[in-house]
């Protein structure tokens, strides 16, 4: 589940989306202050708009909203008020988190790719990356698939010149970490961070 929330230039309204896949036809289904947006061949909701949402919840953030169980449950107090039905399916899990590169091998077909295998604590992904400083050994933070960058680019499953890829290993600047170097370079934590622990800039 993805929100986003700017009041400035969109006006009171939640935007949520709950698929990565986009919408071939839309058939809207309104519902007071909601809007679900479904797939007309299938009839999935793949996302809705919750209007006047100051209503139903406090929301500080603007942009990519953070989402967390307080979240999950108002917008479920929204849904139920408003006379809707909809089961939201929801993976509160950190999205951003420390890793350790265990392994690193040249990509077969692309000379500035490297292939890591990183150590996310409860499982280990097999991340391209074309950073020109990693290095086995590192302490560095990973964004798993499904996590929104702050550049509102959203972290999926892919493959680069044929070698799956899950997740990314991060730079200070796409973490948009304030005074961040703007080169071109992982972000390489302390040797003291824990692998598996959430990341905060």
């Amino acid at each position: 589940m993805i929100v986003s929330y700017n009041k400035a230039y969109v006006g009171d309204v939640l935007l949520v989306q709950l698929s990565t896949e986009a919408i071939v036809k839309t058939v809207l289904e309104k519902h007071g202050d909601l809007v679900l947006l479904k797939e007309e061949s299938t009839g999935e909701v793949k996302g809705f708009n919750l209007f006047n949402a100051s209503e139903y919840l406090q929301i500080e953030q603007q942009g990519n909203v953070e989402i967390t169980e307080e979240l999950v449950a108002a917008i479920d107090a929204a849904i139920i008020k408003n006379g809707a039905t909809l089961n939201l399916d929801v993976d509160l899990t950190p999205k951003f988190v420390v890793g350790l590169v265990e392994e690193k091998e040249k990509h077969p077909n692309a000379d500035k790719l490297n292939i890591c295998k990183v150590n996310v604590g409860d499982e280990t992904l097999q991340i391209v990356c074309g950073a020109p400083n990693v290095e086995a050994g590192q302490k560095v933070v990973v964004a798993k698939v499904g996590a929104v960058m702050p550049s509102g680019m959203l972290i999926k499953d892919a493959e680069l010149r044929g070698v799956p890829s899950s997740g990314m290993i991060c730079s200070a600047r796409e973490l948009a970490i304030p005074n961040a170097p703007q080169v071109k370079g992982i972000l390489v934590l302390e040797d003291d961070a824990i692998v598996g622990t959430p990341f905060q800039a």
